[in-house]
């Protein structure tokens, strides 16, 4: 399905593509800029007005539900924000929410655990539905829903896709059946961008992309139910070799897993690659998790122990083999895993026995010499478990995982690494709690390392009225305490070094609106990766969300965040640990003014002060979705504007794509960017989509940095992907 010769085939194309796309960009662009209307917070605030008064005055008379702002897109963006803008690869998330529009999660037989898997109900909801369905027998209609507590129409809204009601009693199939009766896909997407970077230009001997410059992903699985899957993931980044070089075997990743779930006492069976999660992330967490948002109370962590892995994500997962047995009130698990990891390997000169490893990269390229020789160099074994018991409202785990490698980790001798992760063995161990009484949920997890450093978070779900849910978490993370796959909700990427209390509440005043506030108050005891001294920050943030009716929801968002930073004032020989502080207003509509069409606008504000810089920010976009009825095709597009006058002052927004895709770019500079994303039913199991977007950069003869930087002021990204069910 997919040319080995993709570039070579394509370079006439794509030499047609590039001018026309730069052509029509080019006159958006001139069209947007001859107003010259950002130049400063007066204009930037009438803009706004304009933009959305004329929006507003439109939408009330709209007629159509419109499709809801998932607060995952918010979520996802604060993520990439907080990774260095780095985009996740794990779309497992993606898959999920899928699988569940096409097989609704019937409410009348799920357990706790299937409900947690929507990933959109509360701890306090799952409990309420379990509760009324106990008192008085299974639901007869979805809206029965709003009988039980803490379910608002808007709630009920968020989750109708992904649920079903229906008084079939819930089915075990044996084996065989569901070995014979699911459903076999195949998922081949080619992205590349149209411009060559500079990696790609051989004339930089030294140091280059030796191969071509498409992405390619090949995705094979089979999926009956949830109850049993396996499948096979191939792919191979932009610059890396296929079937050549360094790639003799084709593809740079290859992944397999099957997971079998619910057979008898096994509650899940993974072979092959599979993620583990345990407790509340202080010891492990690597499926995708989400932090603070405008889902306030959205703050624990829950998930399986054992989740099966097929996505193209090279780092977050294990590779083995792992089991969970469950009995009454028990639940055990089990696993063991052995794989290959990519790090920085250190040659002792003096003595040859005392080579080691200087850090792990979690990049996944394997495109230029020192990508490829850091490739699979550090061996990795890794074993664990969890032992859980539950009685009615209250549940308890036991957690402990150990790390062996062949090479020793020894990180630089600079301040902050003084309690990094060091030798061949290291491992963590916890005990968490999670317990409901009445309108409150406890839950917490109290961790410590193989060195005894110690951490905890201690968490709190309140739903105070049907009107108001209050969220509390402090965490006490000692500077010594180190995990390598943890990921619990903190300030910082990884759980260590961090002391916080967060707040969060939710207010249904009336049937329209909704608001949405937390404040989060951190404080880093010991030193931080670019931050010479210990230091503090705090980050307040304030949601009002309007919906007069199906058809049209308005937000409008304040955040203000302060976090310390290394800052090189007036040019001084070191620098200092300055608070960088960053607001932003966003205000974002969206409605249906027809069966067919939604339309949705965003416009946002950001502003950087750290007393001896300011910096201002924005960005502005409009997107259209079109899908006609009984048709077998969809499209939308987006037109965006963004202003900024540094890496400071810039911003996010997420972005459609094809399916099971996504894209986060950061933005800053001043430029234009536009895309396209359409699809097509070819037949009724093959399905195509094709994506194109470019940004125009105003005022620069290059764009990017380093083997990725462009001659020119255009970056044009074309994707195609095609589906097909068998």
């Amino acid at each position: 399905m997919i040319p080995i010769n993709i570039d070579e085939h394509n370079r006439k194309i794509l030499s047609k593509a590039v001018p026309a796309l730069n052509k029509i960009g080019g006159l958006l662009n001139s069209v947007l800029y001859h107003f010259s209307f950002m130049q400063n917070l007066k204009r930037y605030t009438v803009c706004i007005i304009i933009f959305f008064t004329g929006n507003f005055l439109f939408c009330v008379k709209a007629s159509a539900q419109t499709p809801e702002t998932p607060v995952a897109e918010q979520q996802l963006e604060n993520i990439t924000e907080n990774n260095s803008d780095n985009e996740t690869e794990d779309d497992s998330y993606l898959q999920q929410m899928q699988q569940f529009i096409k097989h609704p999660l019937n409410i009348n037989t799920a357990g706790e655990d299937e409900l947690k898997e929507l990933k959109v109900l509360s701890p306090l909801q799952i409990q309420n539905l379990l509760s009324y369905r106990s008192l008085f027998g299974k639901f007869i209609d979805m809206y029965e829903l709003q009988a039980v507590p803490g379910f608002t129409l808007d709630v009920i809204q968020k989750i109708k896709p992904f649920i079903t009601v229906s008084t079939q009693q819930k089915l075990t199939e044996n084996i065989k059946a569901r070995l014979k009766n699911g459903e076999h896909s195949l998922i081949a997407r080619v992205t590349q961008t149209l411009e060559k970077s500079k990696g790609y230009l051989v004339d930089s001997a030294t140091n280059f992309y030796p191969g071509s410059p498409q992405k390619i992903l090949l995705r094979y699985k089979y999926q009956f139910k949830n109850l049993l899957q396996y499948g096979l993931v191939a792919e191979k980044d932009a610059g890396e070799q296929f079937f050549k070089g360094s790639q003799k075997q084709g593809f740079d990743f290859y992944s397999a897993h099957l997971f079998l779930r619910n057979s008898g006492s096994v509650k899940c069976l993974a072979l092959g690659d599979f993620t583990v999660n345990l407790g509340q992330g202080l010891t492990q967490w690597q499926s995708l998790a989400f932090k603070k948002s405008a889902d306030v109370v959205n703050i624990k962590r829950e998930a399986d122990v054992l989740r099966p892995y097929n996505s193209s994500g090279e780092i977050f997962f294990h590779r083995g083999a792992g089991i969970t047995i469950q009995k009454n009130k028990w639940q055990a698990t089990f696993f063991a895993s052995y794989k290959n990891i990519d790090a920085n390997f250190i040659t002792d000169t003096i003595a040859v026995t005392e080579d080691y490893v200087s850090s792990f990269q979690t990049s996944g390229y394997h495109r230029t010499k020192s990508e490829t020789a850091n490739k699979g160099i550090q061996k990795q074994l890794a074993f664990g478990g969890n032992i859980n018991y539950k009685l009615k409202s209250l549940r308890l785990g036991i957690n402990a995982i150990q790390y062996k490698f062949k090479v020793p980790l020894q990180k630089d001798t600079d301040p902050y690494n003084l309690y990094a992760l060091n030798g061949n063995s290291f491992g963590n161990f916890s005990a968490d709690y999670s317990y409901t009484y009445k309108n409150l949920h406890f839950f917490g997890e109290a961790a410590a390392n193989n060195k005894m450093h110690k951490a905890f978070v201690n968490g709190l779900l309140i739903s105070t009225s049907s009107a108001v849910d209050m969220s509390f978490l402090y965490r006490n993370i000692s500077s010594g305490y180190q995990s390598l796959y943890g990921n619990a909700f903190t300030e910082s990427t990884t759980p260590s070094n961090e002391k916080g209390f967060y707040t969060g509440i939710s207010i249904h005043p009336g049937g329209v609106w909704q608001i949405n506030a937390y404040a989060d108050f951190f404080k880093f005891p010991w030193l931080r990766f670019r931050t010479d001294a210990p230091s503090n920050g705090n980050d307040y943030f304030i949601q009002l969300t309007y919906k007069p009716n199906k058809q049209v929801e308005i937000y409008s968002r304040f955040r203000s965040e302060s976090k310390a930073s290394n800052f090189n004032l007036d040019n001084a020989a070191l620098p200092q640990a300055l608070a960088q502080p960053r607001k932003n207003w966003r205000t974002q509509l969206s409605f249906k003014p027809k069966q067919e069409i939604s339309i949705r606008n965003r416009a946002e504000i950001v502003w950087f002060n750290n007393g001896s810089l300011s910096e201002q920010g924005f960005l502005l976009f409009a997107d259209v979705f079109y899908k006609p009825l009984l048709k077998p095709w969809a499209a939308n597009v987006r037109l965006q504007f963004f202003e900024t006058e540094s890496y400071n002052s810039r911003l996010y927004a997420y972005e459609q794509d094809v399916l099971y895709s996504y894209s986060i770019p950061v933005f800053y500079d001043k430029g234009l960017r536009y895309y396209l994303n359409g699809s097509i039913d070819i037949n009724k199991k093959t399905t195509l989509w094709i994506r194109c977007a470019q940004t125009i950069y105003k005022n620069k003869n290059t764009n990017g940095s380093g083997l990725d930087e462009i001659a020119g002021n255009t970056k044009t990204e074309f994707k195609l992907q095609l589906r097909h069910f068998f």
